[in-house]
């Protein structure tokens, strides 16, 4: 059992995102973020305030069931938050 709320944040890799990331970090959350594509992704948002090491990241097509049940399977989120495009 874990002690720690855990949040997926849909479209972490924007603006809006990362500023909820860096806030929930703050609060002590585990976060995980979806990219259309996590391998490739440059993260500049996340990079730029020194967080995006402290995420752990997953591919997610929003508009794919499959691969947002995969993504939510693999985090096992308490929160969930969509700002993806």
């Amino acid at each position: 059992m874990r002690n720690m709320r855990r949040a997926l944040i849909c479209g972490v890799s924007g603006q809006d995102g990362a500023c909820l990331a860096q806030f929930l970090l703050d609060k002590g959350y585990e976060v995980w973020g979806t990219s259309r594509d996590a391998q490739v992704s440059s993260f500049a948002n996340l990079s730029r305030p020194g967080i995006f090491h402290r995420i752990k990241t997953v591919s997610m097509a929003a508009n794919d069931f499959r691969s947002a049940l995969q993504a939510i399977s693999q985090s096992e989120p308490d929160e969930i938050y969509n700002l993806s495009g």
